[in-house]
């Protein structure tokens, strides 16, 4: 787990390393260099697999440059089919062997997490993987070519910040700026399963995977598909396992992170675990779930309990550490539990991201494959006319109104302001449905594709954008700001394919969230676990950030910015008060924060 950085074309040598400097925290462990005319190539490293300098990056062979952030899980599988002279037992050597061998394909031969920069000669590679774990962010110019693992890596460059209309509006319906949008005009991103490619001033975004690609109903019988998922789960599980360091887990009080750790001790390898608590809050408090999970799974269990003080004092670093506005107030208290974890003198942490969107884990999945049914109506124009006349803050009257519209329903589970809502609140004019075009380039793929199972469109749009912009941009910032690698099984390419390739029914024909992976776990797990409510990383974000006042910085910007209805904004305020539309306004007070920052 490192931090790639890199320019070609002009550049002023003390600007470079300053801006290499803010990306530190990725790697604190070694700081490698390549400089020459037009190039500067970098590297900051955390030593995880071999330790030992011999292992540091640049990795330099002949003309080729490689620097590499992420693990490849299996990079000693691919090193006994390579024929190469290996001086060293890292996955970074593998990747060279490989890409000599297989040139740009090389990355299909890949398992594993990781962001990717080959320079060969005067041309770059720039990979991100499959599903978005690891962040690569670029920019371009008159007379360079930049890239990053995080966005302030490259803002020094910029000549001047303007915002970027396309993040924002992306940013407040689907909680993160999507691909290739950030919040800088002038920065962009590279999505999940795609890379790069820069020669001679001209570059050109291509995708190398696509869960898409995976057989339509190739299995269609339960057994045989628990068969064929579980020996995927588990050696997805024991091969992120392997580490040079100490590897720990969290643990909440549901099945995620109980088969992470079922698996783990199956292996020989009994993980310590983490388990957040709040203060005088107990109702978003998991610690008892976990505390006998722990004692039925055989594991060690440590909590980390944290109180309005703590999470207010962390707010200006996690947001530093973002980068960008990214709606999830998980992210502090995710922030303040690995900055204990670091304490501990773990550099490796275990998570369940993913599981949700694969098995279906979220409740509302349930309710939209049901509110769809409502599409087949053979008499709903009066219907349709009474959404058209009629609006409900409450999104129930949106999932509707889209149905008789004849509009996509599921705008995957991250939607938060709608474009009605925010046609309400914005003082500039959003257009119904125009939401759609940050989502097109996924919808267009799936209806072109063999797959035609609605269910299997909230997977696909929710692992490409909810789970790898939302919830994965958090688990990278929050864990590599301690210099932490977190580790997410579940989101293992390999496993997602095989789900994509069962009959989408036998995941949800019960009506039972996580079915599959409940009924793969029966005598494995406590069936006290099994049966468990799922809870979610909730926290009192709306209680602390009302007790501190600070939520009056929302209408102190909007004064100045005026985006937004005064009158619409406070009615937000007021319901969120009472404890509606909490993430909504936790949304609006991000980008003010963010706004006052930098405008």
């Amino acid at each position: 787990m490192c931090a790639i950085f890199g320019i070609l074309g002009d550049y002023d040598p003390s600007l470079a390393r300053y801006a290499l400097s803010r990306l530190a925290h990725r790697g604190p462990d070694y700081c490698g260099v390549v400089e020459r005319k037009a190039l500067f190539f970098a590297h900051q490293r955390l030593s995880i697999i071999d330790t030992h300098s011999r292992a540091h990056q640049p990795l330099c062979h002949q003309d080729i440059l490689l620097s590499f952030n992420g693990e490849i899980y299996n990079h000693k599988e691919l090193r006994a089919e390579l024929d190469y002279p290996f001086e060293t037992s890292s996955d970074t050597e593998v990747l060279l062997a490989a890409y000599l061998k297989w040139g740009e394909g090389f990355v299909g031969h890949l398992r594993g997490m990781f962001a990717i920069a080959v320079l060969d000669g005067t041309k770059l590679y720039l990979f991100r993987d499959r599903l978005g774990k690891k962040p690569l962010f670029y920019m371009q110019n008159s007379t360079s070519f930049s890239f990053a693992s995080e966005i302030k890596g490259l803002t020094p460059f910029l000549k001047n910040t303007k915002l970027n209309q396309d993040a924002l509006m992306s940013y407040l319906s689907f909680l993160a700026p999507t691909p290739p949008h950030t919040f800088f005009q002038g920065i962009n991103k590279l999505a999940a399963g795609e890379y790069l490619i820069y020669e001679n001033g001209i570059a050109q975004v291509k995708r190398y995977f696509d869960l898409l690609d995976a057989p339509s109903n190739l299995i269609q019988i339960k057994s045989k598909a628990i068969a064929v998922l579980e020996p995927l789960i588990q050696e997805s599980i024991e091969m992120r396992l392997a580490s040079d360091v100490e590897v720990a887990s969290l643990l909440s009080g549901g099945i995620d992170s109980a088969t992470i750790n079922y698996y783990a001790k199956a292996h020989g390898t009994k993980l310590h675990t983490y388990t957040l608590g709040y203060k005088e809050f107990a109702k978003y408090d998991e610690r008892s779930n976990a505390s006998e999970s722990a004692r039925l799974l055989g594991v060690q269990n440590t909590h980390v309990e944290i109180d309005e003080q703590m999470f207010i004092h962390a707010l200006e670093a996690v947001f530093e550490t973002l980068d960008e506005p990214l709606n999830d107030p998980a992210a502090i208290p995710l922030y303040l539990l690995f900055e204990h974890i670091k304490k501990d003198g773990y550099k490796v942490v275990m998570s369940g991201e993913g599981s949700d969107e694969l098995f279906l884990g979220y409740r509302q999945y349930f309710e939209y494959l049901d509110i769809q049914k409502a599409a087949t109506l053979a008499h709903k124009n009066w219907l349709k006319k009474y959404f058209h006349s009629n609006f409900s803050m409450n999104r129930e009257w949106e999932w509707y109104k889209r149905i008789f519209d004849e509009s996509l329903l599921f705008r995957t589970s991250g939607e938060k302001f709608t474009d009605l809502q925010k046609n309400r609140l914005m003082r500039r004019n959003v257009r119904d449905n125009e939401s759609l075009q940050n989502l097109a380039p996924y919808r267009e793929r799936f209806e072109d594709s063999a797959h035609t199972d609605e269910s299997l469109w909230y997977s696909y749009s929710d692992l490409n954008i909810f789970q790898a912009e939302h919830f994965l941009t958090k688990l990278d910032r929050v864990s590599m700001a301690h210099s932490i690698e977190s580790r997410t099984p579940f989101l293992d390419h390999k496993l997602a394919l095989a789900l994509f390739s069962i009959d989408p029914k036998l995941r949800y024909e019960d009506g039972v969230t996580k079915s599959l992976l409940k009924e793969m776990m029966q005598g494995k797990l406590d069936a006290k676990i099994l049966k468990r409510k799922k809870k979610g990383f909730s926290n009192p974000y709306m209680e602390y950030l009302i007790s501190s006042g600070k939520i009056s910085l929302i209408v102190e910007v909007n004064k100045q910015t005026g985006l937004f209805h005064e009158k619409e904004l406070q009615s937000y305020i007021d319901t969120a008060s009472r404890g509606s539309f909490k993430q909504h306004l936790w949304g609006l007070y991000i980008l003010s924060v963010w706004l006052k920052k930098y405008f």
